[in-house]
């Protein structure tokens, strides 16, 4: 690589749940917020788009057992 050259990485195409209320519920262990776990949390940023996704489609059934 030239040192005159930066590279970008590609901006993730999978937003982050995070709402903001970053709280793990002692018996489940997911985020009360998000539904999102600890090891999901931190692994969030480099886990790309298909894992992101992955985690994203487990979040409704989690938020309505947290709610329920």
């Amino acid at each position: 690589m030239d040192d005159d050259v930066i590279e970008f990485a590609e901006p993730a195409r999978v937003l982050s749940p995070c709402v903001n209320v970053c709280v793990l519920d002692g018996e489940t262990g997911w985020c009360i917020g998000c539904g999102r776990t600890g090891d999901e949390i931190a692994t969030w940023t480099t886990c790309g788009d298909v894992g992101r996704q992955t985690v994203l489609d487990r979040l409704p059934d989690r938020m309505r057992l947290l709610e329920g």
